[in-house]
């Protein structure tokens, strides 16, 4: 059983069927389902699909190397597969498309020359190859971005019942406790395989958790392969430094990253280059300091401070070490860390639905807001609790200051409202657009 990604497939459709269509790129960590993606969308709305895999099929770039004649390509692509490539019926994929720059070069001529052509490609570390001035059709390729399954997709295979429910929610009144506790169990299966798609696939269908852990540490170990595979050699320690120093970094009291705590000594400079390099391969998220919430939020960065998320929460929980019984029965040792999860877990939750990536506000050491948000034209501060307590100092100093015209909080609690902060359960992050 595949967990579907409708979201993800109805961007394609939009694709394929736009008047100004260019070879597309799909974008996103290694394994976060790019090529089933493009495969399942190939099935389902063209007639057939021609499938082309850089890394497993390294003879291929001889193809791109000898002529980038867009005709002259697709008479010997379809020789490799064995049957007609036809305009506007047949997808083309070319995965892996990071292992030869003549490929993504040659992008730029199917769009000029051949846009009867579908192509879409799929590459792990495409922002990594960018970063290091590999050759580019830039303003020649459309590009959409691949993040892991939300909650929203866990929940529509995990329990449909309850993911109908959420469909027709209204957020007019609290959601009944028939619904609410079983979606809140639901919430802390999300956190166990987190959204990774061989993960919540193992722990939906075979509810087997040992199983999940292994997926996740198996994905956890192919990203230290591409610390070295993909690197240069004197940037592999740090890179693996600061990758297993994550955990430890958002179990800080305020989360902002600091490089001693890599290890004693440590400065920006030595290490600016490898936070990147995470940045460019989809691994993190970073999340700067805003000193002003006005338009646009990034122009008010402060650069030297920020603080460094997974891509995924199950990737976190993993490398943390933290096993799943720890998240289902509410160990009390665990109370700490549980604020790191579950930031984690709203910000890779809101990220897909916003052009700016969210920040965070503070003021000195008095007050601090998890994340500001910028939609359209309003700034809206978020916090995020990890269970009932709901105080927050931080988001009422930020309201006297700012009065925004709206608040947002995520909590344990039920929908509720109260003059501009509405407080929305957890397991609503990723529809926070129905709110706002």
């Amino acid at each position: 059983m595949i967990i579907q990604r409708s979201n993800s497939i109805d961007k394609l459709v939009a694709w394929k069927t736009s008047s100004m269509r260019k070879p597309l790129v799909l974008q996103g960590a290694r394994q976060v389902g790019k090529t089933w993606i493009l495969k399942a969308f190939g099935k389902t709305h063209f007639q057939s699909t021609a499938y082309f895999n850089f890394e497993e099929q390294p003879e291929l770039k001889q193809l791109f190397q000898k002529t980038k004649n867009p005709k002259r390509l697709i008479e010997n692509l379809s020789l490799v597969v064995g049957t007609a490539i036809k305009p506007q019926e047949t997808l083309i994929i070319f995965d892996e498309i990071q292992e030869c720059n003549e490929a993504l070069n040659a992008l730029k001529y199917f769009q000029e020359n051949a846009p009867e052509y579908a192509v879409a490609c799929a590459g792990s570390l495409l922002g990594v190859a960018m970063s290091r001035g590999y050759s580019f059709p830039v303003g020649k390729v459309d590009f959409q971005n691949i993040y892991p399954l939300n909650f929203s997709e866990f929940l529509s295979a995990s329990a449909p019942q309850l993911s109908d429910y959420l469909d027709q929610y209204d957020f007019s009144s609290p959601i009944p406790d028939v619904f609410f506790n079983p979606l809140i169990e639901q919430l802390y299966r999300y956190l166990i395989s987190g959204g990774m798609p061989e993960a919540a696939t193992t722990l939906i269908y075979e509810n087997d958790i040992s199983k999940t852990d292994n997926v996740l540490q198996g994905i956890l170990n192919a990203y230290r392969l591409d610390f070295s595979k993909h690197t240069e050699s004197h940037q592999i320690q740090k890179i693996n430094h600061i990758w297993e120093s994550l955990p430890s970094q958002l179990a800080r009291e305020n989360k902002k990253f600091v490089y001693r705590a890599i290890k004693p000594g440590a400065r920006a400079r030595e290490y600016e280059d490898s936070i990147h390099w995470l940045d460019q391969a989809g691994l993190i998220h970073r999340v700067f300091r805003n000193e002003k919430p006005a338009l646009p939020l990034k122009a008010y960065d402060d650069l030297s401070a920020f603080k460094v998320y997974l891509s995924d929460v199950g990737l976190l929980r993993r490398l943390a070490g933290l096993q799943a019984n720890v998240i289902t029965e509410g160990n009390m040792l665990y109370t700490e860390f549980k604020g790191a999860l579950i930031e984690n877990y709203v910000l890779q939750s809101i990220i897909p639905l916003f052009d700016i990536v969210p920040r965070y506000w503070s003021s000195g050491n008095k007050a601090e807001v998890d994340f500001l948000i910028q939609a359209g034209s309003k700034i809206i501060p978020i916090e995020v609790k990890s269970d009932e307590n709901v105080r927050s100092k931080s988001l009422h100093q930020y309201n006297q200051k700012y009065n925004p015209e709206l608040r947002i909080r995520f909590s344990l609690k039920n929908f509720s409202t109260d003059g501009n902060l509405i407080n929305l359960p957890l397991f609503l992050a990723d529809r926070i657009l129905k709110v706002i």
